[in-house]
Formats: structure tokens, sequence, C-alpha cells
């Protein structure tokens, strides 16, 4: 809301942030005792900490209260360009791991619902469908009632 005072006084103030969020995205190796860096079969660093980018993460590291409040920023001319940068490097994070078995199902849901153009148009198509279907339901139940019509 407007009435709220705002965390960060500008957007190189929470720039600084965002780039926090996404270093710890990428996790730590993890070290033996020795020092040595840990790997995985396939000689690949085992990582400490590593996770996603989403949204809601990205808000709640901000200290806002959620995706709604990062998105309220994002409203504001001085935040927009910084915001809508973050955002598209989360998108470009899900988009990623379409291309991934593991990682499809998650990545598909995060980008139908978070950002725009991924919605799949059978999805959109069947909501106007079930919204005809409501009307037609409706205006048969009143002709009906009506008895001006038959069924």
């Amino acid at each position: 809301s407007t009435g709220r005072n705002m965390i960060f006084k500008s957007a190189d103030e929470m720039q600084k942030k965002i780039d926090e969020y996404f270093d710890g995205c990428v996790g730590k190796p993890l070290c033996d005792e020795n020092g040595n860096v840990l790997t995985d079969k396939h000689g690949k660093p085992v990582l400490s900490g590593a996770h996603p980018p989403t949204v809601t993460g990205l808000a709640l590291f901000l200290g806002l209260g959620g995706r709604q409040a990062l998105l309220n920023y994002q409203g504001r001319k001085a935040f927009k360009d910084t915001v809508t940068r973050a955002k598209a490097r989360v998108e470009e994070y899900a988009e990623s791991r379409l291309f991934d078995k593991d990682g499809f199902q998650g990545a598909r849901f995060t980008l139908e619902r978070n950002f725009r153009g991924w919605r799949e148009e059978d999805e959109a198509t069947a909501d106007v469908l079930s919204k005809l279907d409501s009307v037609i339901l409706s205006l048969d139940k009143t002709m009906t009632k009506d008895g001006d019509g038959h069924a």
C-alpha cells in the first residue's frame, strides 16, 4: 500500500540486495577437512544451500511481506526496471528448467502462474467455455421458468 514506509530508498540499494539473493541461490561448495571441494559422481562440486530463484523468495529476502509487495515496488517508476530485470532472471531460470525432465513440471507451473504469455491456450479456452456453459445454463433455466423454452 502507498501509506507504508519503503524499505529501499533507491533502486541501487535494492539492486545490491537483489544481487546478494541471486548469489545465494548458487550455494557454496562443500569441502572436506583438508579444504578440498567435494564433487559428485559427475565431477561437479557438491553445493550447500543452493536453491532455485523464485519471485516470492526474492521478495522475502528483500525483507518485503511477499510477492505482491515486490510487484508494488515494480509499479513505482524509480524501481520498475530493477524489479523487472530481477523477475526476468527468475523467469530465465524457470525457462531453462523446461528442458530438464526433473524440473519441467515446476518450471511450467511457475511460468504459467507468475509470468505473462506462458499460460497454455487450452486453459484460457477452457475458462471461456466454462463461462459460456454457465451463461447458457442460466438462460436455459430462465426460459424454462418463464415457460417460453422447451427442454
